[in-house]
């Protein structure tokens, strides 16, 4: 089980983590909130464990732009703001519980036990395109019979193609959908990420799903 645990208090964040990989979980700890953003979309995580006052980008900006490209991780709000109306502030925005500092470990490991079990119970919902199949609740790819390991990037890219198919997926539309309305870097981003999954999904079965629709964008077929 692993866990991404953002705040910005580090003496705190290495007692959590602490606390928490001695309960069993695996913890990446970051201190500010765009890498905390950086972290949620590349990597596979069971829960995000996310302060609200971060440095960069706040909680709220970072649970708000995780729902926005459709990453559903379940997210605990941690917090030293006392209110209720910071915490409906946070559940809107799509966080899935909320804890004040300071709390205890045992309830902190109790509710994250709680939110991974409740994702897990979500019905299957995949999504096929011939033989390759991605559940989004799961997190799971599959080509046949054989599992493969993405990043959480490389599934927002592919969960865009699937979802699409057989349509052709415009390149600023797929820039959109899993670097944000705001992403200011190279829009080439999205070839690199194309070809990592070329590299994953079709060279090792020997087969060519993706296809460059040139001036246009990318289309997955069977």
């Amino acid at each position: 089980m692993k866990v991404l645990l953002v705040e910005d208090d580090q003496r705190l964040a290495t007692s959590l983590r602490h606390g928490l990989e001695a309960e069993g979980f695996s913890v990446d700890t970051v201190h500010d909130g765009l890498d905390g953003l950086w972290r949620a979309r590349e990597g596979i995580y069971a829960a995000i464990v996310l302060d609200i006052m971060l440095g960069g980008m706040n909680g709220y900006e970072i649970c708000r732009t995780l729902r926005s490209e459709d990453n559903w991780v379940p997210i605990l709000m941690l917090t030293a703001k006392d209110g209720e109306y910071d915490e409906a502030d946070g559940l809107d925005l799509g966080a899935d519980d909320y804890l004040r500092k300071p709390c205890s470990l045992v309830v902190l490991v109790a509710r994250l036990h709680t939110l991974m079990r409740r994702a897990q119970a979500q019905p299957a919902m995949d999504l096929q395109v011939g033989n390759l199949s991605l559940n989004p609740n799961t997190r799971r790819c599959r080509r046949g019979d054989v599992e493969i390991e993405l990043t959480a990037r490389e599934l927002l890219v592919l969960h865009t193609l699937m979802n699409r198919a057989p349509d052709v997926v415009p390149k600023q539309e797929l820039l959109h959908a899993v670097w944000g309305f705001d992403f200011k870097g190279d829009p080439n981003i999205v070839e690199v990420y194309i070809g990592y999954l070329r590299r994953k999904i079709d060279r090792p079965f020997d087969t060519r799903s993706i296809r460059t629709v040139r001036g246009v964008g990318y289309q997955l077929t069977r």
